[in-house]
């Protein structure tokens, strides 16, 4: 099966959904959410002085002749010293405190464990399947960074998955909004690329890649590269008729504990999603069903924000990667569907006091290694070239998504993110995002043209960590020039006066955001 980005999703028997779409908005702007609140968190509230040197602090920056205060510390406390090698996304908070250091070594270990199949005798390390994409989570989340797209043919594609889905009518009453899919009834939700001995791997990835020269000022040009996937070697029949497939690389760890804990009404605060300011953007929260809480929760995390908090994130990658349960995820054959049998009746792993392949305090060691992966320090913030391209993002329009700063809530039980000054450059709302960069997947209320913003904090050191340039939902652009060239839609103003703005200016803008 061959498919490319971008391609049509239509949806004849409702086509407000296809309009939807097409459009790249919600079905009705104008909808009242439910509260999403913060269930996750122990939240002290803030006192009437806490709101207000909150707001003083994320007032927009009016002067850029100097870094604003604290600036240099984009993870406030958590902020760790920038190293010179690839393990700069590997360290721990800060300000861990010392009674913890433990727990993030052990999340660590676990982290990179190499799972293996059942049965086995290494009973701590069973249950891998049947069907899997990775064998441990650092396969994918190479150094803790981001994956990377496969070169071309042969190329690994081990961090790169491809979710997949299918029209469907069942709706939940309680998200407005909602694009109602469902998993392949025979792949499932995603495609595992590999198996474990004795069973069929479910597809093999191809990809090709078509150059596109674009035109800047000053007589520069970039080139693009557009990619097409084949679904090579589909080991259990065709996919299902109207099938929706959605290439994905895996993002970077840092600061993913410093996002669950901004408050949900501070990221909702950004919405906008009938454009009232007539800027052009138009965020829109990407509200979900929490498996652990069993409510409507603001999704925070994932390409198109399709998850609530580091925990089921965590225990989402074990089932839908490696096909490892967990007690969010208690089947042991993670993806495999009631079409698959063989994959369903093959031992599961767990055959000791667990109960589970990967049991409550492991789950929560590693969510907490998760969570407290710290950011690195700013490099040269206060360069004047770096200020000149801070002045240049902002005055582009860039930060109406790059969102530069939030307060996490003040918390009771995790002090490591309790009440800090942070500057994710992310508003972590869905934005449609054109044409070029749809994958014509809904998911939740993600239509096929939106995508969460995604946080910057980092993104200079993407190649000293990687080993090489990966950016965008499938890693195609090789460059973050190229990544911005790339956007569309909301984005596509910006954009265009980046193609257009002085040589200079341009310049300053990427190092701007190496710096980050």
């Amino acid at each position: 099966m061959r498919f490319s980005t971008p391609r049509r999703w239509t949806r004849p028997s409702k086509a407000v959904l296809a309009a939807a779409l097409c459009l790249g908005g919600g079905l009705s702007a104008a909808t009242t959410l439910p509260d999403p609140g913060d269930p996750h968190l122990t939240v002290i509230p803030r006192t009437a002085e806490e709101a207000a040197r909150i707001a003083a602090v994320l007032a927009p920056v009016r002067d850029f002749s100097a870094p604003e205060p604290f600036e240099a510390r984009p993870a406030g406390a958590a902020t760790v010293r920038a190293r010179r090698d690839a393990e700069a996304f590997s360290q721990p908070s800060a300000n861990l405190e010392a009674g913890r250091a433990a727990d993030f070594t052990l999340g660590r270990g676990l982290f990179r464990k190499l799972w293996v199949s059942s049965p086995s005798s290494t009973l701590a390390s069973d249950g891998l399947g049947p069907l899997y994409n990775a064998r441990a989570c650092r396969s994918c989340h190479v150094k803790d960074g981001r994956g990377h797209a496969p070169d071309g043919p042969g190329d690994s594609a081990v961090s790169m998955v491809l979710r997949v889905s299918v029209p469907s009518d069942e709706v939940p009453t309680d998200i407005p909004d909602w694009i109602a899919t469902a998993p392949d009834p025979v792949y499932g939700a995603q495609l595992q690329d590999f198996a474990t001995p004795g069973h069929a791997a479910e597809f093999r990835l191809g990809v090709r890649y078509e150059e596109i020269a674009v035109a800047l000022s000053g007589g520069e040009t970039a080139s693009l590269r557009k990619p097409s996937y084949d679904v090579e070697s589909p080991g259990y029949g065709p996919l299902a008729p109207g099938a929706m497939l959605s290439p994905r690389v895996a993002p970077q760890m840092i600061g993913l504990g410093l996002l669950e804990a901004i408050p949900a009404a501070d990221i909702l605060a950004h919405e906008d999603p009938e454009d009232a300011d007539g800027d052009g953007i138009s965020g829109r929260a990407a509200i979900v069903r929490s498996v652990a809480f069993d409510r409507p929760v603001l999704g925070r995390f994932g390409w198109k924000a399709g998850v609530p908090t580091v925990s089921e994130q965590t225990a989402f990658a074990f089932a839908g990667d490696m096909g490892i349960s967990s007690p969010l995820h208690p089947a042991i054959w993670g993806d495999c569907t009631a079409n698959q049998m063989a994959c369903r009746g093959a031992p599961g792993g767990a055959g000791d006091a667990r109960g589970f392949e990967v049991d409550r305090p492991a789950l929560d060691v590693v969510t907490f290694y998760s969570r407290n992966l710290a950011v690195p320090a700013r490099r040269g913030e206060g360069e004047p070239e770096v200020l000149h391209g801070k002045r240049v993002f902002h005055e582009t329009g860039c930060a109406a998504c790059h969102v530069p700063k939030f307060v996490t809530a003040r918390l009771a039980d995790r002090p490591e993110q309790s009440f800090q000054l942070i500057w994710p450059y992310s508003d972590l709302l869905l934005h449609d995002m054109g044409d070029g960069l749809a994958d014509n997947r809904p998911e939740g209320r993600a239509t096929g043209r939106e995508w969460r913003t995604a946080p910057l904090w980092g993104i200079g050191l993407t190649e000293r960590v990687s080993g090489n340039g990966s950016y965008l939902h499938d890693g195609r652009a090789r460059s973050i020039l190229e990544a911005i060239l790339w956007h569309g839609g909301e984005a596509a103003a910006p954009r265009d006066r980046v193609i257009s703005m002085p040589p200079p200016d341009r310049a300053a803008l990427i190092r701007f955001l190496e710096s980050l």
